[in-house]
């Protein structure tokens, strides 16, 4: 989902049962780790499944004594947590787990100021947050968060329980969130890309929680049988199989773990699109594929395009080989993306009516991005097909990325103590049926 054309409008503002591990690190700070459920859902173009778009969410606690549970992505590219509310009562809302206020021993009504607003109140102040190609309204409440779930007898809040902001989406459009199974989003942008720094779920756990290491790490599993995860309080090192290379946040002022882009390269040819220096890169944790500015992505398509001889009946292009497509990174990071991160598993056969001839074709699965106020007409997003090759840790503190080659399981590899987890959608194994374009 591209969430990074999240933007906030105030009328004055304008899976089976998850687990939570514990981990330690060198510095005996403990890591919080969520698996996260995975969900497919085809992309259909003339009755014909052309590709999938996923979903990667996981589970949070939301007040005390007794908790109510819910699903959400965990977005580097938005900075608020939404979820349902009780008062929603749409088709939309009655599919997803629904917050009722009255349930928790924690929760307070408030206003867009944080002051609390009185029990008998008429009117309530709202927030229409546009996210990719829905929308949602809600009201205020603050709320305690916890990662961990507890017992009503047992439960205080602990480390993992952070005071924060929370939109109760009173509203929330059919597209897109009436076909995905998670309940919310919690944004993990900086706490600049929030209206007050309230609402921001890391920020308030790194100022109210002293932790020793003020970063969270997000690992994308490449099989369906070990489950991704997102952890906090640092990242699992078990994860890495090279060490973390650090690059600087770009402008941090803007809220977005964005990078400055010195350069693109496909196949050892460079896109002049980024020769004068002012390309930028976004690590975005909600966006299921590569974006790439409009005015570029049909260079990079041709570019990337390859032709499959012997014109087999059906292929997995992530299989077949092509050029390497390289983003450099400043503090001398590169991020190198091969055929089997960037490419469609569906190859396109095209069909040339006049000569009575076929060839079969590989294609790139990019996102095309226009030219926005706010990321500027030359912002790459670095989404699922990066972040699934590389192990990414966000240095809260220190405004960088890491980045390090993660290990990835075999298909079929459930290593002993791996958490439990939904995948919702799978496709079938056998390799897809290309679509077919006459021309």
């Amino acid at each position: 989902m591209a969430a990074l054309t999240s933007m906030i409008s105030l009328i004055f503002l304008n899976l089976a049962t998850t687990q939570v591990a514990a981990l330690a690190t060198p510095s005996s700070q403990p890591i919080v780790t969520i698996p996260l459920d995975k969900q497919y859902v085809p992309v259909v173009r003339n009755e014909k499944i052309v590709s999938y778009k996923t979903a990667y969410f996981g589970k949070i606690n939301l007040g005390l004594p007794r908790q109510q549970t819910f699903t959400v992505v965990f977005d580097t590219g938005s900075a608020h947590l939404f979820v349902p509310s009780g008062n929603c009562h749409s088709e939309t809302c009655l599919r997803h787990r629904r917050y009722f206020s009255n349930q928790s021993g924690t929760a307070l009504a408030i206003d867009h100021h944080g002051n609390e607003v009185k029990k008998n109140a008429t009117r309530r102040d709202q927030v229409n947050i546009a996210f990719g190609t829905g929308e949602v309204t809600g009201e205020f409440v603050r709320e305690t968060l916890c990662l961990n779930s507890r017992q009503p007898e047992t439960a205080a809040p602990g480390q993992d329980c952070v005071e924060l902001r929370v939109i109760l989406a009173s509203q929330m459009t059919k597209e897109p969130f009436n076909t995905f199974e998670f309940d919310g989003v919690l944004g993990l942008g900086l706490a600049s890309l929030a209206v007050d720094p309230e609402f921001s779920f890391f920020g308030q756990m790194s100022k109210l929680n002293n932790l020793k290491e003020q970063s969270f790490g997000y690992f994308l599993s490449k099989v369906d049988s070990v489950p991704s995860e997102i952890s906090f309080g640092g990242h699992d090192a078990r994860r890495l199989a090279t060490p973390l290379q650090w690059a600087p946040v770009h402008r941090p002022e803007m809220g977005y773990w964005q990078l400055k882009l010195l350069s693109v390269s496909i196949g050892g040819e460079r896109l002049p699109l980024c020769d004068e220096g002012d390309c930028v890169a976004i690590a975005d944790t909600g966006t299921s594929l590569l974006g790439a500015p409009r005015t570029v992505a049909q260079r990079m398509h041709w570019l990337l395009a390859r032709k499959v001889p012997h014109n087999p009946d059906e292929i997995d292009c992530r299989t077949f080989p092509g050029p390497e497509m390289i983003f450099e990174l400043e503090a001398g990071v590169n991020i190198t993306l091969g055929a089997p991160e960037y490419s469609r598993a569906t190859g396109m056969r095209v069909l040339n009516n006049k000569t009575n001839s076929s060839q079969l074709i590989c294609r790139a699965s990019l996102l095309p991005v226009d030219d926005g106020e706010v990321l500027g007409p030359k912002a790459f997003i670095l989404g699922e097909p990066a972040l699934r090759k590389y192990y990414t840790a966000y240095d809260w503190k220190r405004q960088r990325i890491g980045f390090g080659i993660s290990i990835q399981p075999e298909e079929g590899e459930v290593p002993e103590g791996e958490p439990r987890h939904t995948v919702y959608g799978a496709p079938p194994n056998e390799p897809p049926t290309p679509t077919v374009v006459q021309v």
